[in-house]
């Protein structure tokens, strides 16, 4: 049962490790990625050695490396939204003449383009503060249009 155990944990850690590692050289930190992805190598042989073993005569060994697999790709897509690294760019696109200036209050540089009856606010946060940020303007302005896309490089 140990044996069992210890197969399912370890697939979890390779693909918690695995998001992990996607998200730091998304975010430029190839050498951090690198020693992830070394990490990530030997667990995968390990874990994947004890699995072929003598697999025909033991087969549920298969079931917890797929167990683990799911268990680890689940949490690992929990991990990169706790962490949230990099920035995200906003556009909100309403008729609030004061949205703007409400954006500002809230310590952002923004960009305000005016269009017609519209006002286009362009801004730049950092993308762990998406989801409070979204609700302070929804609570302000509830008929604003709000795109958010992800920001590779900014100066």
């Amino acid at each position: 049962m140990l044996l069992y155990f210890l197969i399912f944990i370890s697939k979890v850690i390779e693909l918690c490790l695995s998001t992990l590692r996607l998200i730091v050289v998304a975010n430029g930190k190839k050498l951090f990625g690198a020693i992830l992805q070394l990490i990530i190598a030997l667990v995968w042989v390990l874990v994947t050695g004890i699995v072929v073993t003598n697999i025909t005569s033991d087969p549920i060994k298969i079931i917890f490396f797929a167990l683990g697999s799911l268990v680890g790709s689940y949490i690992g897509s929990i991990l990169e939204e706790k962490i949230a690294l990099g920035d995200i760019l906003i556009n909100c696109i309403s008729s609030n003449e004061n949205l703007n200036d409400y954006i500002k209050n809230l310590g952002y540089n923004t960009n305000n383009i005016k269009s017609d009856n519209e006002n286009i606010i362009l801004f730049i946060i950092p993308r762990k503060n998406k989801k409070n940020v979204i609700n302070k303007i929804k609570n302000f302005d509830n008929n604003c249009l709000i795109l958010s896309e992800k920001v590779k490089n900014f100066s």
